[in-house]
C-alpha cells in the first residue's frame, strides 16, 4: 500500500534548515519541525517560527510539528495561530501536539514542570479547548488546569486542522491519543515495540468508546542509510552524525525499506522519517533515489 512519507527535521540545524530543504523538500509530501527552545546546550530554533517560514517557502506541501509542546503555549491562542495559518496557507496545517518531557527547557525558561500524568492531562485539556475554538466561539472553558472565558476564534480554520499526538507512554498517553487524537504519532524502531503499543491503544479505544481504525497511524524514524556495512560504520564514526539506537534505522537500502514497510504492513498510515547526517544531504538523497518508491509506489 502506498503511504505519503514526510520529511522530520532535525532541530539542530538552526540557520541550515532551509538550505536542506531546499536541497531535499521536492521528493517528500510534508514537513514536520521540532519544538525545542533549549536542548542540551545545543543550538535550537523556535519551533513556530520555523514551522511558518516553511509554510510560506514550500506551498505545496502539507506541514506541522514532530510534536509540539503544549507547556510551552496557552492553547487558546495556540488554535487562534493555527487557525490564522490554516487560512493563510489554504489547509495545509496539521497541529502535532504532545505533553512535553525536557526538564531543562522547562526550568531555564520558567515554565512548571508537573508529573507526567498531569502534563498529558494538560495535554487532554488543551486539545479540547483547541477543538472548541476551531468550531464554536465564544469558548468558555473551565478545567484543572486551563481557563477560558468567552474566547473568540473567527475565522475558523477551514478545514479544521487534523490534531497529531505523539508519544507511546501505555497508560496515560496512548489513552489521550484514543479520546482526543485524529492521527498518533509513534517513533518507531521494530515491529515487535509498535505492535505492543497498539494493543496498549485498542485497549484504551475500547474503554472510552472509539473505533481504533480511524485513528492515523503515523510512524517516525531517524534514518542512517548508507550503501553497505562498511559505509555504515564509518558514517557512525563521524562526530557530525547523530546516533540511531533509540529513535531510528540504520541500515542499507533494502534493510530500511524492509524495517519501514513492516511498520506499514502493520497498520502505519503515514511514514516521516529524518536523516542522522542531515543538514548533510546525502543520507536523504540515496534515501529518495532506493527507499522511497518502495513506500510511494
Amino acid at each position: 500500500m502506498a503511504v505519503p512519507v514526510g520529511l522530520n527535521i532535525y532541530s539542530g540545524l538552526v540557520g541550515q534548515t532551509t538550505p536542506y530543504l531546499d536541497q531535499t523538500a521536492a521528493a517528500f509530501e510534508s514537513l514536520w519541525f521540532p519544538d525545542h527552545v533549549q536542548y542540551g546546550g545545543k543550538n535550537v530554533a523556535e519551533g513556530w517560527s520555523l514551522f511558518v517560514y516553511a509554510l510560506a517557502r514550500y506551498p505545496d506541501k502539507l506541514c506541522g510539528h514532530q510534536v509540539l509542546c503544549n507547556s510551552f503555549r496557552n492553547p487558546a491562542h495556540l488554535a487562534k495561530m493555527a487557525a490564522t495559518c490554516q487560512i493563510l496557507s489554504g489547509g495545509r496545517v496539521v497541529l502535532g501536539i504532545g505533553a512535553g518531557w525536557n526538564e531543562e527547557e522547562y526550568h531555564a525558561y520558567g515554565w512548571p514542570f508537573p508529573s507526567a500524568k498531569a502534563r498529558i492531562a494538560q495535554l487532554a485539556e488543551a486539545i479540547q479547548i483547541m477543538r472548541l475554538m476551531w468550531t464554536a466561539t465564544p469558548v468558555t472553558f473551565h478545567g484543572a488546569y486551563y481557563q477560558v472565558e468567552n474566547a473568540y476564534c473567527e475565522p475558523y480554520p477551514e478545514p479544521v486542522p487534523p490534531v497529531m499526538v505523539g508519544g507511546a507512554g501505555e497508560r496515560f498517553l496512548l489513552r489521550a491519543v484514543a479520546q482526543h487524537a485524529d492521527w498518533w504519532n509513534y517513533i518507531y524502531l521494530d515491529p515487535a515495540s509498535y505492535a505492543q503499543k497498539q494493543e496498549a491503544l485498542k485497549a484504551h479505544c475500547r474503554a472510552v468508546g472509539r473505533d481504533y481504525d480511524e485513528i492515523v497511524q503515523v510512524i517516525a524514524s531517524q534514518i542512517l542509510i548508507a550503501e553497505s556495512e562498511a559505509e555504515l560504520e564509518r558514517l557512525r564514526a563521524r562526530p557530525d552524525v547523530r546516533p540511531v539506537t533509540s529513535n531510528g534505522i540504520a541500515g542499507t537500502p533494502d534493510q530500511v525499506a524492509e524495517a519501514l514497510l513492516a511498520g506499514v504492513a502493520q497498520g502505519a498510515r503515514r511514514v516521516h522519517v529524518s536523516f542522522a547526517d542531515s543538514p548533510r544531504g546525502d543520507g536523504t538523497q540515496l534515501f529518495v533515489e532506493r527507499v522511497l518508491p518502495h513506500l510511494t509506489a
